[in-house]
This record gives C-alpha cells, sequence and structure tokens, in this order.
C-alpha cells in the first residue's frame, strides 16, 4: 500500500527541517537492539521513501550520520540529537525518516514489524 503525500519534519531543538516526497512504499517499527537504543523506545518507527525526494531544507550542517553497521547509516540533529533518518548503502535508493519526527503526524498504516522476537516485555499486548 503506497501513502503519497508530502511529508515535512524536523528535529526537537528545529534546527534542522526537512522534506521526503512520498509515496510511502512502507511504514514499519523495528525492535532491533539499534533501533530501541538509538531511539531510546520500544522501536525505531520509519516512513521509506525514495532518497530522490528527501532534502534538508535547514539545518543541513547539524545532520550527523553515524555508521551503526557496515551497511546502515543513522541521520541525527548534532544539536538535541534527534533520530531524523535510516538508510543503508546497500540500497542508496531509498531512505527511512523516523514518524516521530513529521509534521503533521503520519497518518498512514505501520504495514512491517522488524525483528518482533526483540520486542519488549513491558509493551502493553495489543
Amino acid at each position: 500500500m503506497e501513502h503519497s503525500p508530502l511529508l515535512h519534519g524536523s528535529c526537537l531543538c528545529g534546527g534542522v527541517a526537512y522534506r521526503a516526497e512520498g509515496p510511502v512504499e512502507r511504514a514499519s517499527h523495528c525492535y532491533c537492539t539499534m533501533c530501541r537504543k538509538q531511539h531510546g523506545a520500544a522501536a525505531g518507527s520509519y516512513a521509506n521513501v525514495a532518497s530522490a525526494g528527501f532534502t534538508v531544507e535547514r539545518g543541513a550542517e547539524l545532520v550527523t550520520e553515524y555508521a551503526s553497521s557496515s551497511h546502515g547509516r543513522r541521520g541525527f540533529c548534532s544539536a538535541c540529537g534527534s533520530s531524523l533518518y535510516w538508510r543503508s548503502t546497500e540500497t542508496p535508493d531509498r531512505i527511512a525518516v523516523t514518524l516521530g519526527t513529521l509534521e503533521p503526524e503520519y497518518d498512514g498504516p505501520v504495514e512491517r514489524e522488524w525483528y518482533p522476537e526483540n520486542k519488549p516485555g513491558w509493551l502493553p499486548a495489543r
């Protein structure tokens, strides 16, 4: 299922603002250890879009990338620490922007859960 609006997002301090052109190929929650640690939450939540449509509109000098694996790069604001995106060097045509940074909030479906076996026991049952 594709969700196609133009997405806008920003970090906690407002120093970084970006836009990502749809369609959203899929949205997901990732329960891997790296996403949980980076987000400080039960999961990292993402909207997968074409990287060609991703543009940092303000604060590009504040965006820092961390190589969390041999192929994974995590972008965040160096001023406030907000997680902005995840991208893979193996699929450079896609980028996954963090759902929590979107304004207005994402209203499409979350279609995939990655590493559900790592979902923390403290999450409420659905």
